[in-house]
């Protein structure tokens, strides 16, 4: 079981990868990689002209596991919004700062971008 686990973990950081590249080709500068906190973890964490980016990455080899970007429910999203928040705190970053969250998802050779995908909740 314990090899399962590493091989989707190391699945997961080739995609999160996929998806550093593709956002930097689009003016994205990576600031951090699977943040971690107690609240949880958020993918990648990028500056794009000046707003911090909370970014989730999402695989499907294909449609039929479902839509990558549909895994991302109001659950999921309310433990990014908490990390990111204990992201900003641990930073002293202004609450004034601008922040988004965006969701790459990647299907099959595939790359869709979200930007502003949700807002700030608990």
């Amino acid at each position: 079981m314990k090899e399962g686990k590493q091989s989707n973990r190391e699945l997961g950081s080739r995609y999160e990868s996929i998806a550093a590249s593709y956002l930097e080709e689009k003016g994205y500068q990576i600031l951090e990689r699977n943040y971690r906190s107690r609240r949880g973890e958020i993918d990648l964490i990028a500056l794009d002209s000046g707003t911090i980016v909370f970014i989730e990455v999402k695989y499907r080899s294909e449609r039929k596991k479902g839509d990558p970007l549909e895994a991302v429910g109001w659950r999921k999203q309310s433990q990014i919004c908490r990390t990111a928040r204990v992201f900003l705190m641990e930073r002293q970053i202004s609450p004034d700062q601008a922040c988004r969250f965006d969701v790459v998802g990647i299907l099959g050779g595939e790359i869709t971008l979200i930007q502003n995908a949700f807002e700030f909740h608990e």
